[in-house]
């Protein structure tokens, strides 16, 4: 896979890297329901060793276990994947409640747990999770250049920001990359925060191209109708009525475009995300060896002009 450089940064990235929420587990509120950590640590080998050379992951998911789980995976490899972790979003070891905070003691603290769980010297790529909140954005971001400075994290980004807080934090300390939810379903950041990140020379990691795994092209309406009880997906609108129905249409056009090349409709919605020159690239969760397998190709593979636009003309008339 080729290879592009993330933002001003000295880290050149697979169009691919493997998105660990998922593996995370069930027990906390944004599950998706039970995983096996066994299945989990063999798709993160798998992902490096079909050439994916980085790891995206965050303290909260599974409220330490996803990081716990990337740390073992990683830990015997002799070529190493660069590891991607977030700060920001705590919880309470006694009644796993979630909450943000911003404050500088809080980062640091997150920081060298998050050090320890992945049994790292320094955290590749270090990003603030959520701007929340807003009004301790600046201390945060300060914390997190001091901690870049000590060499605790090589470099800093931040998740979720909208380009008034990104120009908010330029002003105390450079960007290298920013994480927005990106998708055939979620376009919008193509508006300004794509351009606004083109021009200002920030990376760009989207997440959730599949659509937490709707656009996989293995999503039916039983599997959606039957998630476990502990799957924050049943929330999910794009997974109900009325967008169900038109998502699983939008799914079956992926699949007639992916099949002449061998392609899933999950490797199709992924190179539509990896086809605007201001991404680098494409985070893609995997359960197990097997889910990795499936979407690897997307690294390499390019959508045509007139594929792009049969995929923009069935958006326009999906239901919102």
């Amino acid at each position: 896979m080729q290879k592009k450089q993330l933002g001003k940064t000295d880290m050149h990235l697979t169009p691919i890297g493997f998105g660990s929420w998922a593996i995370g587990g069930a027990d906390w509120s944004y599950g998706w329901g039970v995983q096996d950590d066994g299945d989990a640590i063999a798709a993160i080998e798998r992902a490096v060793e079909l050439g994916i050379n980085w790891i995206d992951t965050a303290a909260v998911y599974g409220l330490g276990h996803s990081e716990e789980l990337v740390g073992k995976a990683v830990g015997g490899m002799k070529q190493k994947p660069y590891i991607f972790t977030k700060c920001s979003m705590v919880w309470d070891s006694v009644t796993r409640q979630v909450g943000f905070s911003l404050k500088a003691d809080s980062i640091r603290r997150e920081c060298e747990s998050s050090l320890k769980r992945l049994q790292v010297d320094a955290i590749d790529l270090y990003q603030m999770h959520w701007p929340n909140p807003d009004t301790d954005l600046e201390e945060g971001w300060t914390e997190m250049a001091r901690l870049q400075e000590e060499g605790l994290v090589r470099h800093i980004g931040v998740s979720n920001f909208s380009v008034d807080q990104l120009r908010k934090v330029l002003s105390i300390a450079p960007v290298a990359s920013l994480q927005p939810p990106y998708s055939m379903l979620r376009p919008a950041a193509e508006k300004e925060l794509l351009p606004f990140c083109l021009e200002q020379h920030i990376g760009v990691i989207v997440y959730s191209p599949m659509l937490s795994g709707m656009l996989t092209g293995a999503m039916t309406r039983e599997r959606a109708v039957n998630f476990s009880a502990n799957d924050w997906r049943r929330q999910n609108k794009e997974f109900q009525e009325p967008r169900l129905s038109a998502n699983l249409e939008l799914v079956e056009l992926l699949k007639q475009i992916g099949a002449p090349y061998g392609r899933s409709a999950g490797e199709v919605a992924i190179a539509w995300t990896l086809r605007n020159p201001a991404v680098t690239g494409a985070i893609v969760g995997g359960r197990n060896a097997a889910q990795v397998e499936g979407i690897i190709g997307a690294g390499e593979f390019r959508l045509s002009g007139e594929e792009i636009q049969a995929v923009g003309c069935f958006i326009a008339n999906m239901p919102n």
